[in-house]
């Protein structure tokens, strides 16, 4: 048995805890892509639940200050992207957001770019997990198609051994894109999370009864009080 001394993780640390908690599965997966895998990544079961959504747009928001982007605005495709662009927006509390439909809607005005619609205004381009990068490369080319100015291309996880960066850069270029965590990442902490060597994993800051330090048996977020 290993103990660990309880240290606050930093927002990306916990991001990547709950992630691996959440939203990273072990199996057989037939992907969107038509490929086959042995695990799957659904980041929505994070980025919609109450702290995984503060966590993202903090990191988010971390990540493009650090970068001196500079946006006006941050969007992608729906609905993968929907959340991280909420997150972000509210966090920042100056970000519009605005989200790219995959198609144009065939009544009303039409129009592809829902939300804040700035000719010119810059942006950011999220989304959920780069596999391909199809959806990202999506929003990119809609995005400026209306007229807005790339600054830059994020995704929370990158699924490398599917080689969808090359495809992302060469759509966004010049504005860089980024991935916050790898696939790799992820599943080396849900791996570590369900460790069965290793009885003190604490997958989230805080006791998910009491709200006091968490020093918990996986895979439940629990002070010494209420582990059992």
């Amino acid at each position: 048995m290993v103990s660990l001394t309880f240290a606050m993780p930093s927002p990306r640390q916990e991001l990547l805890r709950l992630l691996a908690h959440k939203s990273f599965k072990l199996g057989d997966f037939k992907l969107s892509s038509g490929a086959s895998s042995d695990y799957y990544i659904d980041c929505r079961t994070t980025t919609l639940d109450a702290r995984g959504a503060q966590l993202t747009g903090q990191v988010f928001l971390d990540e493009i200050r650090q970068r001196g982007w500079k946006p006006q605005a941050i969007g992608g495709l729906t609905m993968g992207a929907d959340p991280i662009v909420v997150a972000v927006s509210v966090t920042s509390g100056e970000l519009n957001g605005f989200l790219v439909r995959k198609a144009e809607k065939q009544h009303g005005t039409g129009q592809r770019i829902e939300g804040f619609r700035q000719k010119a205004a810059k942006a950011v381009i999220v989304d959920d997990v780069c596999t391909t990068g199809g959806s990202t490369i999506q929003a990119i080319e809609a995005a400026r198609e209306f007229g807005f100015e790339i600054v830059g291309v994020m995704c929370l996880v990158e699924r490398k051994e599917a080689g969808g960066r090359a495809s992302v850069e060469k759509a966004a270029a010049p504005a860089p894109f980024v991935a916050i965590f790898s696939s790799d990442d992820v599943r080396k902490e849900h791996l570590l999370q369900t460790d069965e060597t290793n009885e003190f994993v604490a997958v989230s800051t805080t006791c998910e009864v009491c709200g006091k330090p968490a020093v918990t048996y996986h895979p439940r977020s629990r002070c010494k009080e209420h582990k059992i």
